[in-house]
């Protein structure tokens, strides 16, 4: 039996729930999750569901049957196979913890998505991509080089037919026009001390202003530098007792975690863009659970 999910975003108005509702049930389709906000301010209506095809229909088919009811409420709809795979590419410059736990949670089935290609401008973890049976591609960046370095970018993400970038932490600076292409397709971490502490070592100037909270952002990459639409966030205190070290390795612990619930929340169609904004819905049943152990 084939699990689907259907994502909806429209204006709010009264029937959109029994409409979407009733059209399932028509098809022979059982509902098992289910998730709705209305934005007050904005009056967007946002809605995921989560169903099984009880009586044999495909993607085509309830496409081309919900048109009608998309049309009647000028909604925005998305069918998808729970059961396929997201492929994302990874890119990453000389910090590896990002790297290393995403391959931990794809190896184990923690996060179920097919890695196409890492893309890296230094060579630092090509043996490690390597070693996981996915292609790596050392592309170097320049001032005078950008704009080609970011097409070889852009032909690896089309020739595999990536649908997310994740920067675990890469350190190159994407162009607006690269950020205007993939908008919506692009996931950032970074720590969460902006907008103090701009610039090189911000844990070393956070540890000297005696900062007892530690967190990290993960969101959609924009033009505006680092001000995307939040995914996720998180923090863990830290007290005098700690060293700037220890700022850091407990950095590198919160970014790892909210940028692998971020491309969690993604790849399942939790995420639905509000403006400067989102709304993430909360993961349906199982939806964490892994095909195997480490």
């Amino acid at each position: 039996m084939t699990s689907f999910a259907l994502r909806v975003q429209c204006q709010s108005r009264r029937g959109i729930v029994a409409a979407v509702s009733t059209f399932l049930a028509e098809q022979n389709c059982n509902i098992t999750d289910s998730a709705q906000f209305d934005d007050v301010e904005t009056g967007n209506f946002f809605m995921r569901m989560s169903f099984r095809s009880e009586g044999g229909r495909s993607i085509d088919d309830l496409v081309n049957g919900f048109a009608s009811v998309s049309k009647a409420f000028d909604m925005e709809a998305e069918f998808f196979d729970e059961a396929v795979k997201r492929k994302i590419v990874i890119m990453v410059s000389g910090f590896g913890h990002c790297l290393n736990d995403l391959l931990y949670r794809w190896r184990i089935g923690g996060l179920p998505v097919e890695i196409v290609a890492v893309i890296s401008n230094h060579m630092d973890y090509q043996k490690l991509v390597v070693n996981h049976d996915i292609p790596f591609h050392c592309i170097k960046v320049t001032k005078a080089n950008k704009p080609d370095a970011e097409a070889r970018i852009m032909n690896v993400v089309e020739e595999t037919g990536a649908e997310l970038i994740v920067l675990a932490r890469y350190m190159q600076i994407l162009s607006d026009d690269m950020c205007q292409k993939m908008s919506g397709r692009i996931i950032n971490i970074h720590h969460s001390f902006l907008p103090s502490f701009k610039g090189a070592n911000p844990y070393k100037q956070a540890f000297e202003r005696g900062v007892k909270l530690i967190g990290a952002t993960s969101h959609y990459v924009t033009a505006d530098l680092d001000e995307g639409p939040i995914i996720e966030q998180d923090t863990i205190r830290v007290t005098h007792a700690q060293s700037a070290e220890d700022y850091v390795a407990l950095g590198r612990d919160v970014e790892s975690q909210v940028l692998a619930r971020a491309i969690h929340a993604h790849i399942h169609g939790r995420v639905f863009v509000n403006g400067n904004k989102t709304v993430v819905f909360p993961p349906s049943p199982g939806s964490f659970a892994s095909e195997r152990r480490g």
